[in-house]
């Protein structure tokens, strides 16, 4: 068994070389066929001067070169960071530049804003997946290498033998970067999350057990690269052997669309957060498709409405349902197999800590709370990130060590997420901690709208709150104070906070006032805020 993530899809390929291993839009990837690709893309980056543990971005739409780039930045040892592609100029360019990343792998349609970045950041050097595109400013030096030419590689290796394989076989350990995942952070500045082979493969193997996934699986790729939820399809199910459909981002916009699709793929995996099948139940028509393919369905990221939850139960009887929680920086940690009879006037639990982890319960200062009373989950788990990226003041925050004797010390991840145990050793979910929510899934810092909001010209003052429709839906609303003499509006300061946040952080609404609430010594009430709108 392999002990690095892109042994996966070598011996994936070894045991049945012509399964799918990715679908996209009709057309397929053997195992065969990505580990050839792969290795392709790693001798390229290779040659271009890419070493163990460097930085590789990935900054493309999703695609069937997708999965290609993710092993290939494997095989040749670096890391690959995930960008948004929907994400603002400059969240690219802070990423790209904290990262240090040299190479950037994307796609035709996002080439003439990779060579903007590349104007402010020189040190990018290489673009893989396009053509220059014309007119590039004189001062950037990078160079720009298509799809083809890296299909190209080796001919003469695989006209001798085409069978062969040239992979660069990169001295690496299972402790080295694999990759870097970048997400909200409380001062406005995006963190990385630091995994390693070691971390990703535990999460493969473990959510693999714990979901019993096969080869002849299919499974919908419904998130993008850059959000923790699609490990499961890119890590869990090369380590099965299983078929990964990756779903265009246009069919997820239409609930009926992608009813079509998971009803013509025959998917036999699901996995999202809850409002994506909330949609589904609510516009995709699905009581007039056979969906009877499906035989596990899998949410997470935010709480699920259990009367939504008992419908689609009732429409999809051959289908297993589990709430999967975990914080992106341990990956997954618990789940939640609901039986039959689950009480739908109740929340869902997010089930027990599952093998091969550890979880505890504290308090303010730390101390193990007695059982049934609320307090903070700690988890320890193989499948819990090294730490983040340059932030070592973070990761003097993130973790608390217990030390049990003389150079020896048990080290867990602070999730900032409140629990009960219910007593049967399932944890109900009781909220956060601190300030950062899910909207959709994605992890958003209210502490980082503020500051984006702030830093705004205009603006004097800004506050950000989350509300909760009876749905249990997150939305992000703002109220701010303008600088004395300024007439913007509420359109143009959303206009300005999309340049900096991705389209989810964005409040829905920012209303202008005269006056912010106050606690007694003076700092915005956000409670009362709140209140106020509700």
């Amino acid at each position: 068994m392999g002990f690095l993530l892109h042994h996966s899809i070598d011996e994936a390929a070894d045991r049945n070389p012509e399964r799918e291993a990715f679908r996209f839009a009709r057309c397929s990837l053997s195992y065969a066929e990505l580990v050839d690709r792969a290795n392709r893309l790693a001798n390229v980056l290779v040659e271009q001067g890419v070493a163990p543990h460097d930085r590789v971005g990935i900054y493309m739409n999703k695609c069937l070169e997708l999965p290609v780039a993710l092993y290939g930045i494997l095989k040749a040892g670096a890391a690959y960071v995930p960008i948004d592609p929907t994400a603002p100029p400059a969240r690219v360019q802070f990423i790209v530049e904290d990262c240090g990343i040299r190479h950037l792998i994307t796609d035709p349609s996002h080439a003439r804003k990779v060579a903007r970045v590349a104007v402010d950041v020189p040190e990018l050097q290489h673009v893989i997946g396009a053509d220059a595109p014309t007119n590039v400013a004189a001062e950037s030096k990078i160079s720009f290498t298509a799809w083809q030419a890296v299909d190209a590689v080796v001919e003469a290796v695989q006209r001798v033998d085409p069978v062969q394989r040239v992979d660069p076989a990169v001295q690496l350990v299972e402790q080295d970067l694999a990759y870097i995942m970048y997400t909200s952070g409380s001062t406005g500045v995006p963190k990385g999350l630091m995994h390693t082979h070691a971390s990703g493969l535990a999460y493969a193997r473990l959510s693999a057990r714990e979901y019993g996934v096969m080869p002849t699986d299919r499974l919908g790729n419904h998130s993008p690269l850059h959000f923790d939820m699609s490990t499961f399809e890119y890590l869990t199910g090369p380590l099965c052997g299983a078929t990964t459909v990756i779903i265009p981002e246009e069919v997820t916009m239409f609930p009926r669309s992608l009813a079509e699709l998971i009803e013509q793929e025959q998917l036999t995996f699901w996995y999202s957060v809850p409002l994506a099948l909330i949609q589904l139940l609510e516009q995709g028509g699905i009581e007039d498709r056979d969906l009877s393919s499906l035989r596990w369905v899998l949410f997470g990221g935010e709480p699920f409405a259990p009367k939504h939850l008992a419908r689609l139960a009732e429409l999809w009887p051959n289908a297993r349902f589990s709430n999967s929680y975990g914080p992106a920086e341990v990956n997954q940690c618990t789940a939640y197999h609901l039986p039959d009879d689950f009480d739908r006037e109740q929340s869902i639990p997010i089930g027990p800590v599952w093998p091969g982890a550890e979880g505890l319960i504290v308090d303010g200062e730390d101390r193990t709370v007695e059982p049934g009373e609320p307090g903070e989950l700690l988890i320890r788990a193989p499948t819990m990130m090294r730490g983040y990226w340059a932030r070592p003041d973070l990761n003097q925050q993130a973790f608390f060590r217990q030390v049990l004797f003389t150079d020896f010390e048990k080290v867990f991840y602070r999730t900032g997420d409140l629990v009960r145990d219910r007593g049967d050793g399932h944890l109900i979910f009781l909220g956060r901690r601190d300030r950062l929510v899910k909207v959709r899934g994605y992890r958003v810092e209210l502490d980082e709208v503020e500051a984006v909001l702030n830093a705004l010209p205009d603006v004097a003052e800004a506050a950000a709150v989350d509300l909760r429709d009876e749905e249990g839906q997150v939305t992000i609303f703002a109220a701010v104070l303008l600088r004395e003499g300024s007439r913007v509006d509420a359109n143009a300061l959303r206009r300005g906070a999309a340049k900096r946040l991705s389209v989810y952080a964005v409040p829905s609404r920012i209303e202008i006032r005269g006056e912010l609430p106050r606690t007694g010594s003076g700092k915005i009430n956000r409670t009362a805020l709140r209140e106020d709108l509700g």
